[in-house]
């Protein structure tokens, strides 16, 4: 039995999404993300173009005691294309799905019509608030190109970010003991309402405040360490749907953000705002 809750990772309404509190079967991510299991590369792809076929590197991690639980598909408006386009799998280690409040993550973004270079990040999941969030600078960010002999590529590159989870694991942990003050939490929201909406003037507000930012939205959630600051904030600007006004004053509700590149940057680029915070604070 599988389900899709709401994820602060949510993506495009075009875009296939499924997320699972249990390991997903190669039959649930087919019918989710057909192009994970693409057999080629598409016909646009010169000679020079390599195929990198997904499936086969998610196997492989899977000897290793990572199984996938959660998959994303972009779609196409060009005929023929749609099993070929870019795709997200996030694995965790069997050994960390129920000890932890947190799971490490491997990240696997492909595609097969050129739309991106095979990339492998670390990621961390978050089990109250389904938050998946991408780390930042502690991270190895494996980016593949499709050409040439790239297969010991790929593997070398899985184990890097492996390697990777002992520094994610130090960062969480020292977050999570450090406590910020109100106006040190304000900052913070501040800069991702920067990072989500770019830079605003006071005759064009951003549509929601820095205080909207930092609301819990579950008891869980309350505190003021950076680590539950940081949670707070990066589901509120990912996950969107609080009450705004527009440039034009009209009234409106924040989207989620959708497509898949700019999860991750966002995702990415808030973790860093976070390890700044943490070596100010230290």
């Amino acid at each position: 039995m599988y389900s899709t809750p709401t994820l602060a990772t949510r993506f495009a309404r075009n875009t296939r999404v499924l997320r699972a509190d249990a390991p997903l079967s190669e039959d649930q991510m087919r019918g989710a993300a057909p192009s994970v299991f693409a057999e080629g590369k598409h016909a646009s792809r010169s000679e020079r173009y390599t195929y990198i076929p997904t499936i086969d590197l998610l196997r492989g991690l899977r000897k290793e005691g990572f199984e996938p639980f959660m998959v994303a598909q972009g779609q196409s408006r060009v005929e023929g294309k749609a099993e070929f386009t870019k795709h997200m799998i996030r694995m965790r280690h069997a050994g960390q799905v129920s000890t932890k409040p947190e799971a490490n993550e491997i990240i696997l973004i492909n595609s097969h019509d050129g739309a991106s270079s095979y990339q492998m990040l670390a990621g961390v999941f978050r089990f109250v608030c389904c938050n998946g969030l991408v780390v930042g600078n502690v991270s190895n960010d494996i980016r593949i190109p499709h050409k040439g002999n790239i297969q010991g590529e790929v593997i070398e590159g899985a184990f890097r970010v492996l390697e990777d989870f002992e520094a994610v694991d130090a960062s969480t942990e020292c977050m999570k003991a450090l406590t910020l003050q109100p106006e040190e939490e304000h900052a913070f929201a501040t800069a991702a309402l920067a990072l989500r909406f770019g830079e605003r003037t006071d005759d064009q507000p951003p549509p929601i405040t820095a205080e909207q930012l930092i609301e819990a939205r579950r008891p869980e959630d309350l505190g003021h360490s950076l680590w539950t600051t940081f949670q707070r904030v990066q589901e509120n600007t990912l996950r969107g749907g609080q009450p705004g006004r527009s440039v034009q004053g009209r009234r409106i509700h924040t989207r989620a953000v959708g497509s898949i590149d700019r999860c991750v940057s966002l995702n990415r680029a808030l973790w860093v705002l976070a390890e700044e915070m943490r070596k100010i604070k230290r």
